[in-house]
């Protein structure tokens, strides 16, 4: 997938409440064990295939300032809804958590 275009391997930034609690935890000082987060975590939808080594490449690639240190990913299994008594199903997705190294961040629009 490396010769894709890195916005097709990242595919949005991933705006949620503990997604946000991720971004700030370098800005909380007041807690102890929250204190010593010094790095700063992004979570990003990408696409399927993508392995962490190609979002690493890619984010590198959009945001020439950043230096990504490690990636987690998670395949969001589909879940089971019903709407007026047919089954279906939501969308499954991969997310990534991404560390930046010390004082990178990445400006949210």
């Amino acid at each position: 997938m490396s010769n894709k275009n890195p916005y097709e391997i990242i595919r949005q930034l991933r705006v949620t409440e503990k997604a946000v609690v991720l971004e700030n935890l370098k800005n909380a000082s007041s807690n102890k064990s929250v204190s010593k987060f010094k790095l700063p975590k992004y979570v990003f939808d990408v696409a399927p295939k993508a392995t962490k080594t190609d979002i690493k490449a890619a984010l590198e690639e959009i945001y020439p300032n950043v230096k990504v240190t490690k990636v987690n990913t998670i395949n969001v299994k589909p879940k089971m809804r019903r709407v007026r008594g047919r089954v279906g199903y939501t969308t499954g997705f991969k997310k990534a958590v991404v560390t930046l190294s010390e004082g990178d961040t990445i400006e949210s629009a």
